[in-house]
């Protein structure tokens, strides 16, 4: 599957809930979740090297239509309200369309 729609999120835990947050954003691959929907290609969470804290979230899907149908469910509401109770700061967010790329984890 081609991916056509990603973007990229910060998200800045309380001090000390980065762990937590991570955690919380990998239940996004388990089954039902967002990230294992056959229309989202890219769901890697990394963490800043400078700050625990600060977790970055890549997502590719196969449109822009599919990402917003998908996380107007149920499933990935439950995870974003869980989430909202985490943070520090409000999330920042930045759309993209990827050109070409590798992953292997």
């Amino acid at each position: 599957m081609n991916v056509t729609y990603g973007f990229q999120a910060t998200l800045t835990a309380e001090p000390g809930m980065g762990d937590q947050l991570v955690d919380l954003l990998l239940t996004g691959l388990d089954e039902g979740s967002p990230g294992a929907s056959e229309h989202c290609v890219v769901y890697l969470v990394s963490r800043s090297s400078s700050d625990p804290d600060v977790v970055h979230v890549t997502e590719g899907w196969t449109s822009e239509e599919a990402h917003h149908r998908i996380f107007a469910g149920e499933a990935a509401q439950a995870i974003v309200a869980r989430i909202d109770g985490l943070l520090a700061t409000e999330s920042t967010y930045t759309d993209h369309v990827p050109v070409r790329g590798k992953a292997a984890f």
